[in-house]
């Protein structure tokens, strides 16, 4: 899949030496078709690594993507330079007059904090609202997946008595949702957060789907709305050495924290991290924008009078 970027984008350069097809502007407004929407509404501290990590994962199917990067106003990034944000990133007011095929809203490391806390809580509230009316399917990560279940069915997380850090093994329910196909009976995916969703919780409610849990790390996949609403509860779209940047941030901290699991070959960190989980982060990326997005998405978004329908 084409991604298309702004031509100055610095994570441009990363994916183009990974063989990534990265459309340029130019390129991109002399092609006859529509490109499909993302809006990325992108809550980590590490803007630019959540960027590169989420654009590889929508690089896998033949269609070209057109990605818009979205901040919150009420808060301030610390770890990203001001000057990267103001030129690659629009303001959720600027773009809350649009309509977008797919949105995705990634986690945040403040899974400790009641939602209520937060201080872009009002304004994520208005998009999630927002996202119901303007946006065909909405893919919640992580933290960005317990907000949402919490948000629009108040569902509210716990929290655990460890971090729960590393790669888990899980299975697929439903096989027959589009959502996993071509995913096997069972697959690894990276998981790093202190709270869950309990299952029995999203069991109660029979407008939630559950279609991969794991018995140590709980339900990883949900949807409700027939996928116009994705919960991923992990961070699929982690690189190899993300949770090894982690635990040794962590570990130079003095900070009391395991070695992740199932991650480091004889559970070494001086070892290369196993980089098992990669497929199948490929595979739900893209059945996402396929059958989710590309599949059931209105051709012309601004004049579709039933958008709100789906």
């Amino acid at each position: 899949m084409p991604i298309r970027v702004q031509n100055d984008l610095p994570v441009k350069e990363i994916l183009e030496q990974e063989n990534i097809f990265v459309m340029d502007e130019y390129r991109a407004t002399h092609q006859d078709i529509r490109p499909i929407s993302i809006g990325l509404l992108n809550l980590m501290p590490l803007k630019e690594a959540t960027e590169l990590q989420i654009l590889r994962s929508l690089s896998n199917t033949p269609l070209q993507v057109d990605v818009t990067f979205v901040r919150v106003s009420s808060h301030v990034s610390k770890n990203t330079s001001t000057s990267h944000i103001l030129k690659f990133y629009e303001t959720f007011e600027s773009i809350k007059n649009r309509k977008f095929d797919g949105f995705i809203i990634t986690g945040a490391p403040i899974e400790q904090m009641p939602f209520e806390d937060v201080d872009y809580w009002d304004e994520l509230k208005e998009i999630m609202e927002w996202t119901t009316t303007n946006v065909t399917s909405t893919l919640h990560l992580c933290w960005g997946a317990q907000a949402g279940l919490y948000y629009h069915y108040g569902i509210n997380k716990e929290q655990l008595p460890e971090k729960m850090f590393g790669i888990f093994r899980h299975k697929v329910e439903n096989r027959k949702i589009p959502l996993v196909r071509g995913f096997d009976d069972v697959f690894y995916a990276p998981h790093s957060r202190h709270t869950t969703v309990p299952r029995e919780l999203l069991q109660k409610d029979e407008r939630i789907t559950i279609l991969a849990d794991s018995p140590e790390a709980g339900v990883f996949l949900c949807m409700a709305k027939e996928g116009r609403q994705v919960f991923v509860m992990g961070h699929p779209e982690y690189d190899r050495v993300t949770l090894d940047s982690e635990y040794k941030r962590d570990t130079g901290k003095g900070l009391d924290i395991k070695v992740p699991v199932n991650y480091y070959s004889d559970d070494n960190p001086e070892n290369k991290p196993d980089l098992i989980w990669r497929a199948h982060a490929n595979i739900l990326y893209t059945n996402w924008l396929n059958y989710y997005v590309y599949q059931v998405t209105p051709y012309d978004l601004i004049g579709t009078p039933d958008f709100g329908s789906f």
